[in-house]
């Protein structure tokens, strides 16, 4: 068999939401239990503000190494990040035991349910969702939403699908007509009452997890209003290079220190990252002494039992989805290869 080339529409609507988070679990599973097959996320900036992201590593058990890369034009505002270009990811697979090149895939691996949406959101989303599943009560029934786009939309499924209980979200984002048309989208498709709000506030207040799902550069709400009970998940994965490169005055935030000292359990995708890219969320409670970076737990800890999750119905916890890792890509784009060959898709190249 030669290698398999998948363009962007070969990639559409192959893979659900289940199948993406018990994949990322088994990545981050094999990533704890042998450290090397994964390694952090490597990004680096030209001067005109284009960045290119580098992914690689593995999941033994499913049989692929590899990496992902893609390129972004970014820019900043005071309060948020744009991206006035961004190319399509590119994947390029290995076997893992053999080291023969299996595929190559052009684009975005989207929801099945969800279509294309934002870039990564899928992938993001899925990862949350191994978190929804070990810190989220199991009968979590009201969610906090900040953002409207894509990102929120996947972040949303993957929390109905760990915790099918939910049924009422509370959502706001800079743009009423966005946050109105979210809801009017979405509520239906997923079967559930979402309330577009006017203020920030009220979505801390009797929820039982908070999502944010912005590209906000300021923390969105004020973590002593935290209650006993509530999970938080955030997204936004900050790199010193921006700060470096005067991109930003200083590291990308969304959720303050405060958070971080009332969580009980605080998990991260990997600690690595954190320290090495000097990402302000749980970075800079750790530089000021509030938390220790003891205090924080990785996903794989909870894809290995070694850390039990949530152990009480009281406990506040906290899961900051700083980044992708190599393992988490090639686990979802695995499983769209696998299932790109099941249904005849795609183009065989004869590399010999």
């Amino acid at each position: 068999m030669g290698v398999l080339l998948l363009k962007p529409a070969d990639l559409q609507g192959l893979v659900s939401m289940k199948e993406a988070i018990d994949a990322i679990e088994q990545g981050y599973r094999e990533s704890t239990q042998y450290s090397v097959i994964n390694a952090p996320r490597r990004r680096v900036h030209s001067p005109a503000g284009v960045r290119v992201s580098n992914f690689p590593g593995g999941v033994h058990a499913l049989g692929v190494m590899g990496a992902q890369v893609r390129a972004e034009l970014v820019t900043q505002e005071s309060a948020n990040q744009h991206y006035d270009h961004r190319e399509l990811p590119v994947h390029v697979l290995h076997d893992s035991t053999s080291g023969k090149l299996l595929a190559v895939l052009f684009g975005e691996i989207d929801e099945k349910t969800i279509g294309p949406s934002s870039l990564m959101a899928f992938r993001t989303a899925a990862t949350s969702g191994v978190a929804f599943r070990h810190l989220v009560k199991k009968g979590a029934a009201r969610a906090g939403l900040f953002g409207s786009g894509g990102q929120a939309a996947n972040q949303l499924l993957a929390l109905k699908t760990e915790r099918p209980a939910i049924q009422h979200v509370k959502v706001f984002s800079r743009s009423e007509y966005n946050r109105r048309a979210f809801a009017e989208t979405y509520g239906p498709k997923f079967e559930i009452e979402i309330e577009p709000v006017d203020a920030p506030d009220a979505l801390v207040e009797d929820v039982d997890v908070v999502l944010c799902a912005t590209n906000t550069n300021v923390e969105l709400f004020d973590g002593n209003r935290l209650v006993p009970g509530q999970h938080v998940t955030g997204i936004i994965g900050s790199n010193k290079q921006l700060v470096q490169g005067g991109f930003l005055k200083k590291a990308r935030r969304e959720i303050d220190d405060k958070t971080a000292v009332k969580a009980d359990v605080i998990v991260t995708n990997l600690k690595e990252s954190m320290v090495s890219e000097e990402q302000g969320d749980l970075y800079g409670p750790i530089q000021a002494g509030l938390i220790g970076i003891d205090d924080v737990y990785e996903l794989g800890d909870l894809a290995t039992g070694n850390h039990p999750g949530r152990t009480s119905e009281d406990q506040i916890t906290y899961h900051k989805n700083n980044n992708g890792t190599g393992s988490s890509e090639m686990a979802m784009a695995m499983t769209a290869y696998r299932r790109a060959v099941e249904e005849g898709r795609g183009t065989e190249i004869d590399l010999g």
